[in-house]
This record gives structure tokens, sequence and C-alpha cells, in this order.
């Protein structure tokens, strides 16, 4: 694929490359909700496990980078929900912080063994022990599976910490499921988390905000629309849940930390939402990196670095 704006000379060397080799690749096909043999082909790339594909895969539905962190896995089950902890071998044993971890990968990618990998990277990069989820996705799990699943680990993560230990993140398609998780835990009645991240989130899946037109490169609206038929099923777009920037906020929100970058395709849900948070008096932070795609430089550059220490002081300084 042709770049359609020069890329910055601003960027890292190792921004601009991995820019140069986005550009290059052919944009991945979303199925038709009825295409099952579509479906059946993403469903095996997404359980690839050559070592090159899922180290790759694991940081850029994390937004993560390489980490030599000794970190401990362990994975767990509650219902029908899969989640892993990874704890740092650093970490003390006393320390109750916990960060909570929704994959991206378009509610199809990221799961299982790519799952696992990124938990640990995300635990080494946070340094924080993670509960990253490995809930259940497309083709076979729309909605409101994936969201059952994080809110049933949240709810059990309550049982045993306080909510002012517990952070929580996500990213792209996981973020817009740390969103909705908030939402929804308001209100069930739930106590909220000491704090929350946001990674390119997608927040209105009725693909009003510009930059799905003004940033359309792989990634469009018109081919992400099969996916959200499928995702969404009978339920519409507008629900909160699904597009959480029509949900309802105030300042007992929790502290929020969104991220992006001008390439990127959700760059105007990411603002939009942190409007509506300003106005609703949520203590929030927006940042945006020149040049960045969705999803970032796949864990490639120095700018990579700086977003992962972005949202890591962020967490951290709202936990207790």
């Amino acid at each position: 694929m042709a770049a359609r704006f020069p890329i910055p000379s601003t960027l890292s060397p190792e921004a601009q490359a991995v820019l140069a080799a986005v550009h290059e690749q052919p944009a991945l096909p979303t199925p038709a909700p009825s295409d099952a043999e579509g479906w059946a082909y993403l469903e095996a790339l997404a359980a690839s496990t050559v070592p090159e594909v899922l180290e790759t895969m694991a940081m850029a539905t994390v937004g993560a980078v390489p980490s030599d962190e000794q970190v401990d896995l362990v994975e767990r089950t509650v219902g029908d929900a899969t989640f892993i902890v990874a704890t740092p071998r650093s970490s003390d044993r006393d320390d109750r912080r916990v960060l909570l971890n929704m994959h991206g990968g378009g509610f199809t990618f990221g799961g299982g063994a790519t799952a696992r990998r990124s938990t640990q990277l995300v635990a080494g990069n946070m340094g924080l022990t993670t509960w990253g989820m490995d809930y259940r996705q497309l083709p076979h799990h729309p909605f409101p599976a994936g969201l059952d699943d994080c809110t049933a680990v949240y709810r059990l993560l309550l049982e045993d910490h306080a909510p002012e230990d517990i952070v929580v993140m996500g990213q792209s398609g996981g973020a817009n499921l740390a969103a909705a998780l908030v939402l929804r835990a308001r209100a069930e009645g739930l106590p909220t988390p000491a704090g929350l991240a946001l990674v390119s989130p997608p927040t209105d899946f009725t693909f009003r905000g510009e930059s799905w037109y003004t940033n359309a490169e792989g990634t469009t609206a018109e081919s992400f629309a099969n996916m959200l038929a499928l995702y969404k099923g009978e339920y519409p777009a507008e629900h909160p849940y699904i597009s959480p920037l029509f949900g309802d906020y105030d300042d007992s929100f929790p502290p929020t930390i969104i991220t992006s970058g001008t390439r990127d395709m959700l760059l105007s849900d990411a603002v939009r939402l942190h409007r509506k948070l300003v106005k609703a008096g949520v203590t929030t932070e927006l940042h945006v990196w020149e040049g960045a795609p969705h999803g970032f430089f796949m864990g490639r550059a120095p700018e990579d670095h700086e977003h992962v220490l972005q949202v890591r002081t962020f967490l951290r300084a709202r936990l207790r």
C-alpha cells in the first residue's frame, strides 16, 4: 500500500522504518459475517504459534515493548472466562497492586498463546502483577461474551483486592472492553478501579469520527463494518457497552489516560471521549504521538518506550 502522506523525518529511524514497512503490507481482509471460510482463515492466523509471528502479535495487541523482566505465569478460569496471572519475580510478596489488562486484536486476534505472552510483557513493562484477559472472541462469541468474561474476572479481583489497589488497561478492542467494563461496573453497583488506561480506543462504532476517513490506510470504516456486524449482533451500535462514547459520565468515573497517534484511524474516537470526560469533570489526560499509526510502532521504536513509560507513570501514580 502506497503511503498517502510522507513519512515524517522528525520520527526516530526505527519508527520511520516501521511506517515504511506498514505501507507496503496489504490490508487484512475482514470477512462478511456469513463467510465461514473467511473467518476460519482469520482464526487460523490468530492461532499461529510461529515464534516470530507470536512475538510480533503479542507486542502489537498490547502496545508493549521488549522486556527482560522475569515473570511467572499462571492460567486461571472463572466460569467461562480465562485469564492469565503474570507476577514479576522482582515484586514484593506484600504488594497488593494489580493491573487488569484487556488485549487488542479487533475482537478476533490476541488470544491463547498470544495472550499469555502479551500478559507477560505487560507485567514486565508496567512492573505490576497483571491479570491478563483471554476473553472469548469472534467469530463464535459475539457481544456480550467478551465483556461478560472481563466483568466476571473483575468481580473475582474485587473479592480479594481493594479497588484502590486495582487499575484497568486495554488496547484497541481491549480498550473498548476496558471502558465498557468500568461503565458496567458502575451500573451494577461495583466499586470502580483507581485508574484506567485506554490505548487507541474505539469508542464510537457508528463510525462518525473524522479520522476513520482521514487516516483510512489499511483498516477503514467500510472494512471494519463486517466485524462490527458480527460482533454486535442485534444490539445497536450506540449501546454504551459497544460504543462507550455514548455512556453516562460524571466525576465519579476513575482517572483516565487516553493515548493515540496522528495516523491512528481511532484518533477521533480518542479525542471525542477525552472531551466528554473533561466536560464531565473526570481527571483525564490525552497523549497523541506524531506519526503513530494504530498500534504505534510494534514495540520497535523509541516512541514505543516513551508511550509505555507515559502509561506506566500515570497508572502507578493512581495506586495507593
